[in-house]
């Protein structure tokens, strides 16, 4: 509350009575509530559409959002040598918090989609346990070992599930989405998702063909040395994740136990998510 003048307790109170109404949704802690009215500009409607989308589609994507034991997981010890993604030390001008994410391994035969997304809505459920609410995210994405064979390990159907909960779920505000050394790969990527995606998150994307183009977003410095920054080696920055992974173990197998819906007891039948709900961008 200190971070955000605008939450209010009556509203985490309004909040909580309405969801211990919604019989079928687990029992939810009062910082969640703040990250879902935070997400959602404080507007009360919007915030119950994302709570509903956010623990059913957790629910009903096992692929993303089971077996996520980062020491046990044989497909996520897997994907932590051929992918990384981690937060950065520096925030941008605007107070947004930095994620940079890139391909550790350039072998196509070696990439699971589906693994990958897991790895990543992990740090990101990491992030929102760590830091709380915060102006929003900006993601950096290094695509230069992306090629046409990792685009053929991916279904257009794990591409729209995964997008439907970015937009429609994630109690994060997206502030832009940046590509730097972007291969002609990405053209084929672009045009799996542009069917399954809102006009507010296209036109946060960006891609960049040199560093010059991307100060305007980011630091510089913030970046790994790699790339031309000043924020670390990138394989030592992966594995610093990791283990804030596996220090977050009990978590992750709590939350595949408890942070899930029970549709036996949902009063009001409906799809599993609700296509009306509001995009948590802008």
């Amino acid at each position: 509350m200190k971070k955000n003048p605008e939450l209010k307790l009556s509203d985490i109170q309004s909040l909580r009575e309405w969801c211990e109404k919604q019989t079928h949704l687990p029992k939810i802690e009062d910082s969640f509530l703040a990250l879902f009215l935070h997400s959602n500009y404080y507007q009360m409607e919007p915030t119950k559409n994302t709570i509903e989308n956010y623990y059913t589609i957790r629910t009903h994507l096992p692929e993303f959002f089971c077996n996520r034991d980062p020491f046990k997981e044989e497909g996520l010890r897997q994907v932590f040598n051929i992918t990384t993604y981690f937060p950065l030390n520096e925030i941008t001008e605007e107070g947004y918090k930095i994620i940079y994410g890139t391909l550790l391994d350039a072998d196509s035969s070696h990439y699971v989609f589906n693994d990958v997304m897991k790895y990543q809505t992990m740090i990101m459920d990491m992030c929102y346990l760590k830091d709380g609410t915060n102006n929003g995210y900006t993601f950096v994405i290094d695509i230069s070992k992306f090629s046409f064979g990792h685009v053929a390990r991916i279904s257009p159907l794990a591409m729209k599930k995964i997008l439907y909960y970015v937009q429609e779920a994630i109690p994060c505000r997206i502030k832009g989405i940046h590509f730097i050394n972007a291969l002609s790969a990405m053209n084929l990527v672009m045009n799996m998702i542009k069917p399954f995606t809102k006009k507010e998150l296209i036109n946060m994307i960006y891609f960049h063909s040199s560093m010059e183009s991307i100060s305007k977003y980011i630091p510089i410095n913030a970046l790994p040395n790699e790339v031309g920054g000043k924020g670390g080696f990138i394989r030592e920055l992966a594995e610093i994740q990791v283990k804030q992974l596996e220090e977050y173990r009990e978590w992750f197998l709590l939350d595949e136990v408890t942070g899930r819906i029970n549709e036996d007891l949902r009063i009001n039948k409906r799809n599993s998510a609700n296509n009306e709900s509001k995009c948590n961008i802008a």
